[in-house]
C-alpha cells in the first residue's frame, strides 16, 4: 500500500500516574502513516504488550482510517490471540501478571464499561480463573469519545481502536486527550513522518518509524496531563540544578 499522503492508522496511549509531584508519565496519540500494515501492526502489538501493557509509552489507543481498519483489525487480533500469559516462572509467556489484583480489577471495570456504552470486543476482556493477578490480551474496537477506553488510560494488556474517516480526522482524534507523552509515525515518507511528527502530534516525544522508548541521549517527558518537566538528556540533567545569576558592576 503506498502512503499518497495519507496517514492511514494512529497508534498511542493515555497515561497519567498521580498529579502532584511532577507526575509525568502519560500519552496521548501516535500516528502510522502506512506503507506496510504488517509491520506497522507487528510494531503495535510489541508496543502494547510492554511490561504486560503496564508502561507509560506503551501505545493504548490505535486511531484506525476505515480504509485499512478490517486489514489492520485482522493483523492486530490474530498477533494478540498469539500471545500467552501466565506466572513467567511456569513457563515461557509473553504476559506476566498485573503489578496487583486492584490494577487487573480496574481494567476490567475500564472494558467493561467500554462496552457497555458501545465499544465491540474482538478479543478477551473476561478474567480468567485461577490465582494471580492475570489478564488476557484484549482488542476493544470502535471505540467513541466519551468511552473509559477512550478517555482514560487502559494500563494493561488492553488494546483500544478508534475508527476514523480519514487522516484529519485521525489526527484530530489522537490529539483529543487530557494526555500527551508519546507519540509514533510509521511511513516510508521520511520528509512527510518528520513533519507530522514534529508540527501535528501534541505529545512530549514524537518517534518516526519506531515505537516510543526513552533513551538516555534524549530529554524524555509530556505535556498536559503527563506532566512537565524532563527527565534524561541535557534538559533533563538541568532540571536539578538553579541558575545562578551573578552581576557585578
Amino acid at each position: 500500500m503506498t502512503l499518497h499522503g495519507k496517514v492511514a492508522l494512529v497508534a498511542g496511549a493515555t497515561r497519567g500516574a498521580g498529579r502532584g509531584i511532577a507526575r509525568a508519565v502519560a500519552e496521548a496519540g501516535a500516528r502510522l502513516a502506512l506503507t506496510d500494515l504488517e509491520a506497522a501492526t507487528a510494531a503495535c502489538v510489541t508496543s502494547r504488550l510492554l511490561n504486560s501493557g503496564q508502561s507509560c509509552i506503551a501505545a493504548k489507543r490505535f486511531v484506525v482510517t476505515e480504509s485499512v481498519r478490517s486489514d489492520f483489525e485482522e493483523l492486530f487480533v490474530s498477533a494478540m490471540r498469539g500471545k500467552t500469559f501466565g506466572d513467567p516462572l511456569d513457563g515461557d509467556f509473553d504476559i506476566g501478571p498485573m503489578a496487583r489484583p486492584d490494577l487487573r480489577d480496574e481494567l476490567h471495570d475500564q472494558v467493561r464499561r467500554s462496552l457497555d456504552a458501545g465499544a465491540r470486543c474482538l478479543l478477551g476482556g473476561k478474567l480468567p480463573g485461577g490465582p494471580g493477578a492475570f489478564y488476557p490480551p484484549t482488542v476493544l474496537t470502535e471505540v467513541r469519545a466519551g468511552m473509559a477506553a477512550y478517555e482514560e488510560e487502559l494500563f494493561g494488556p488492553v488494546a483500544a481502536i478508534l475508527p476514523v474517516a480519514d487522516e484529519e480526522e485521525a489526527i484530530r482524534t489522537a490529539n483529543d486527550s487530557a494526555f500527551g507523552l508519546g507519540a509514533a509515525v510509521f511511513t516510508r515518507d521520511l520528509a512527510r513522518g518528520e513533519e507530522i511528527a514534529a508540527r501535528r502530534l501534541e505529545a512530549g516525544c514524537c518517534f518516526v518509524n519506531a515505537f516510543v522508548r526513552s533513551d538516555p541521549r534524549l530529554p524524555f517527558g509530556g505535556i498536559r496531563d503527563s506532566g512537565y518537566g524532563r527527565e534524561l538528556g541535557v534538559f533533563g540533567i538541568r532540571e536539578f540544578v538553579n541558575v545562578k545569576t551573578v552581576y557585578v558592576a
